[in-house]
């Protein structure tokens, strides 16, 4: 049984579309291979180091003060650095607090997040509250952190937490209204309680969806610890800037920046490694 248009509605040019077949080509995404995206990411960090070069080396004057912050400078610093005793002792103090503070973020967030995921009214009665504090910057609590918890980590733990916290919420919330009801229903079916249901249902559902909060509360947390570390602390990549600066030692301080920079990459690049581990498993 064929199908024909009704014609007689048509204008002429609508007619003339339908009757001659299209010139331009489909066009279709084709998924490139992995190695030609990595050779565009690599691609993507040698124009920016050569617009750095450009910048600070090629088009700054002999002279000037912007030459010390130059990479033919920083990257060699920053081998020697890395082969001396005090900065790989600070990136190890960041890392400390950058995995504690998302840890009371995930020890927090996840439990949360399924809750009010769970229970409408709950989100409800939360919604406008979370709002609200996660629109405030973390280092507007740098002066009463201080206050309550004292010189040192305590602070710094809080205002990493408190900074991370709310991707995973929002993102492990999402996740459980997201869940197919079937599987809630078959669960139910099976006389499943509620912590098979949780284990084996609901946290494997969500398990997507929580890894993404992790990835963009590493993110936030990275950024914030720098400038949390500028204040009451004796270790740490921002405690280093802040010493390099004193010191006068720019090329140290520009290799301080690139290692923060590489860290952050790497740490984004094992979130999503993760994310892709953990998709790929459950599937």
């Amino acid at each position: 049984m064929s199908m024909s248009w009704p014609t007689d509605s048509l204008t002429r040019a609508e007619r003339r579309a339908l009757a001659e077949p299209s010139s331009r080509p489909a066009r279709f995404n084709i998924a490139r291979p992995a190695w030609t995206n990595a050779a565009l990411g690599v691609g993507g960090l040698l124009a920016l180091l050569v617009l750095w070069w450009l910048g600070t080396d090629v088009l700054a004057s002999p002279d000037g003060f912007i030459r010390h912050f130059s990479p033919t400078t920083a990257i060699p610093k920053l081998i020697v650095l890395l082969s001396g005793p005090d900065l790989p002792v600070h990136i190890m103090v960041s890392l400390r607090r950058v995995l504690v503070g998302l840890g009371f973020a995930l020890l927090v967030g996840v439990p949360l997040g399924l809750a009010i995921g769970s229970f409408q009214r709950l989100n409800s009665a939360t919604s406008p509250a979370f709002q609200f504090l996660r629109m405030i910057s973390p280092l507007s609590w740098m002066p009463i952190a201080v206050m309550v918890f004292g010189v040192g980590d305590d602070p710094i733990y809080f205002m990493l937490a408190f900074a991370a916290v709310w991707p995973i919420v929002l993102n492990t919330a999402e996740g459980v209204r997201r869940l197919q009801p079937a599987w809630l229903s078959l669960a139910s079916s099976l006389a499943a309680t509620r912590w098979e249901t949780l284990w084996h249902v609901i946290l494997p559902g969500v398990l997507g969806h929580v890894l993404t909060g992790l990835r963009l509360a590493i993110g936030i947390v990275w950024i914030v610890l720098v400038p949390c570390e500028m204040l009451g602390v004796s270790a740490g990549l921002g405690y280093f800037i802040l010493d390099t600066r004193d010191r006068l030692a720019y090329s140290e301080l520009m290799a301080t920046v690139l290692m923060i920079g590489l860290l952050g990459f790497l740490l984004d690049a094992g979130a999503r490694a993760l994310y892709r581990l953990a998709t790929r498993s459950h599937a």
